[in-house]
């Protein structure tokens, strides 16, 4: 998608390492019918291009950004220090500590600086498709209903499986 077309999601990546994790969040978007784009920019190797994506947003009609970073994961912080909508983290895995680090450099945020944090990896990537669709569906009843049809069939999901276990029991 162009940088430059109409969005409700831009979903950053600080690498296209990322990519393998955040594909989860990209295709849940898709079924949810949110329009959204994907960008990778780092904090700290083009904090101009970051920039440049947050400035843009609000011509865009961009409602949130959803971060995704290893390591330091500065990227949500100083994306949630420039936007003036939401931003959902999501601390990739890997360096020293396998995402631990990315999820305490996401979570700790200062006051004011707010960074929705959801959990590491692809779960992660998927949640912050869900928490997207929640936070969009406050104001657009079709993406709630959306969201709320996806999770009765996930619940249908589980039922399904407990019938498949109580049939081998």
């Amino acid at each position: 998608m162009s940088a430059s077309n109409p969005v409700d999601v831009i979903i950053l990546m600080g690498s296209d390492s990322d990519w393998d994790a955040m594909v989860k969040c990209h295709d849940l978007l898709n079924d949810l019918q949110i329009t959204h784009d994907v960008q990778v920019a780092s904090a700290h190797r083009t904090p101009e291009r970051v920039m440049e994506i947050v400035s843009g947003a609000p011509a865009r009609g961009v409602k949130l950004f959803i971060c995704a970073a290893g390591m330091a994961a500065h990227l949500g912080g100083v994306v949630a220090a420039h936007a003036h909508c939401p931003v959902i983290g999501v601390p990739m895995k890997g360096g020293m500590m396998d995402g631990l680090d990315a999820l305490l450099s996401t979570v700790q945020m200062p006051p004011g600086v707010p960074v929705a944090t959801v959990g590491v990896g692809s779960s992660g990537a998927k949640n912050a498709a869900v928490l997207s669709g929640q936070i969009i569906g406050l104001t657009d009843e079709a993406v709630a209903q959306r969201v709320a049809d996806w999770k009765a069939d996930q619940a249908k999901g589980v039922a399904a499986k407990n019938e498949k276990l109580q049939a081998k029991l």
